[in-house]
């Protein structure tokens, strides 16, 4: 009870009941008493003889307690509303500061009422904003720190090709090492290479290699357009891969040696150890054993030869020839090589491939399938006409792939198998892209590993 006569609503209602008791006690002092007792004592007192008994009618009754009460009450409101303006008031310059990006201000007023209330959720307002504005300067601050001191040269132009934003790597690759904020980003890229600024116009992500200050640099160029508070912007991320690629390289090298020097050994300490026991045998005079020897050393020469060719073919991989492929001579002659079974009717349309490289590609597919340890009769072959490609998948039931496998499958040299080369998927993914096309993995659900070999039809992305 206590707080709602302390309330804001409380304290009207009884402001309003004081004036209306006020009023009923004006209109009754009016029209009953004392003023027309006052009346008729002042009538006695200037005139001679008995004063008649004076009443005011109801209608000047009211006219006179209006008049009375119409100070009083604007003076009533004034002191109700007074508290409010002010109020009003602080928060019309606090909701101004906040627009302005100030959170620093807040209101001291000592009330228990709804406006004590307000005030008090008002304050909690603001040193929430004062918490978040901190943080996001602190995360401002953090990532123009990242964002200025990373290798990749950042450039953010607005709807007009001008500079809005150029970090150190940006300033130092096309200007020097000067500010490039504010200018015309064209312009600046005309002392550029001719590459680089087709590359740029054409708004595409790109690689590629050009030649500045005497020696060639490879750039992978990223742009994006998006709208920064409501107008046109484009991203644009040029990152140095020359030295990344030195150590791809470098790295691919390393593996290359450690395969074929695994190989080599695998198959030359053997070799070794039989010629040493052939010429043992040879001076014993145990020649009935040296044909066995021999055909031992011949096995393990094959294979090493098998291997070297492998390596071979991957590094000298010929320029497909693509002819028009009919399904059904293309299949049956596959069915000899290797087990699968077919997903539905082959396309009408004829593919357009080199029969020779794409048979090889399908037949270490269906043989990884095969290898991968599901049931033989699941191992399937589809081939699908999607839009201008030809989509061929080979499917299996075994164990799939990890995330990790999946991610460096198609890397030259890399195998999970003891006894792998590591190169008949990236031999499948050199054929697919020298036909124009791509391949891709994934797991399948319910277990096991599609392949998918994507392939132009008809000559489309012919070069």
């Amino acid at each position: 009870m206590t707080r709602r006569l302390h309330s804001l609503e409380g304290r009207l209602s009884l402001l309003l009941l004081l004036a209306g008791l006020g009023g009923v006690a004006i209109y009754i002092g009016v029209t009953e008493w004392p003023l027309p007792q006052l009346l008729a004592w002042l009538h006695a007192d200037l005139k001679v003889g008995e004063a008649p008994p004076v009443r005011l009618g109801s209608v000047a009754g009211l006219v006179i307690s209006v008049v009375v009460l119409l100070p009083m009450a604007l003076w009533m409101a004034s002191v109700v509303m007074s508290p409010v303006s002010r109020l009003l008031r602080a928060l019309e310059g606090s909701v101004a500061s906040y627009r302005d990006g100030d959170f620093s201000l807040s209101l001291v007023v000592d009330r228990r009422d709804e406006l004590g209330e307000l005030i008090t959720m008002h304050n909690a307002l603001g040193q929430t904003l004062r918490e978040q504005r901190q943080h996001l300067v602190q995360r401002e601050l953090l990532l123009d720190t990242v964002v200025q001191n990373t290798p990749v040269a950042l450039v953010l132009t607005d709807g007009v090709g001008r500079v809005a934003y150029a970090n150190i790597a940006a300033r130092h690759l096309f200007n020097e090492g000067r500010s490039l904020h504010g200018l015309d980003f064209g312009e600046v890229l005309n002392d550029a290479p001719a590459a680089l600024r087709e590359a740029i116009e054409q708004g595409e992500d790109a690689l590629l290699t050009v030649e500045m200050d005497g020696s060639e640099e490879t750039f992978h160029i990223s742009q994006r357009a998006f709208r920064l508070q409501g107008r046109p912007h484009r991203l644009q991320l040029f990152r140095r891969m020359t030295r990344e690629l030195s150590r791809q390289e470098v790295a691919s090298w390393k593996r290359v040696i450690r395969v074929i020097s695994h190989e080599l050994n695998n198959s030359l300490a053997p070799i070794s150890s039989l010629a040493h026991s052939g010429a043992e045998l040879a001076r014993r005079g145990e020649l009935d054993r040296l044909p066995g020897v021999f055909a031992t050393i011949g096995e393990r020469a094959r294979h090493l030869h098998g291997f070297i060719a492998g390596y071979a073919s991957f590094a000298k991989l010929p320029a497909p020839r693509r002819t028009a492929i009919a399904w059904t001579p293309f299949l049956d002659a596959l069915a000899l090589h290797c087990q699968f079974r077919l997903l539905g009717d082959p396309p009408s349309q004829p593919g357009w491939f080199d029969a020779a490289q794409v048979e090889q590609v399908l037949i270490n597919l269906i043989k990884n399938a095969h290898e991968a340890g599901g049931p033989d009769d699941e191992v399937t072959l589809a081939l699908q006409v999607v839009g201008r490609d030809l989509r061929v998948v080979v499917a299996d039931r075994g164990p799939g792939m990890s995330e990790t496998v999946l991610a460096q499958a198609l890397l030259p040299f890399y195998s999970t198998k003891r006894a792998g080369t590591g190169l008949g998927l990236a031999l499948a993914r050199e054929i697919a892209e020298a036909h124009g096309g791509r391949i891709a993995l994934a797991n399948r659900e319910g277990g096991g590993l599609q392949v998918a070999l994507l392939l132009p039809l008809g000559g489309v992305r012919d070069s």
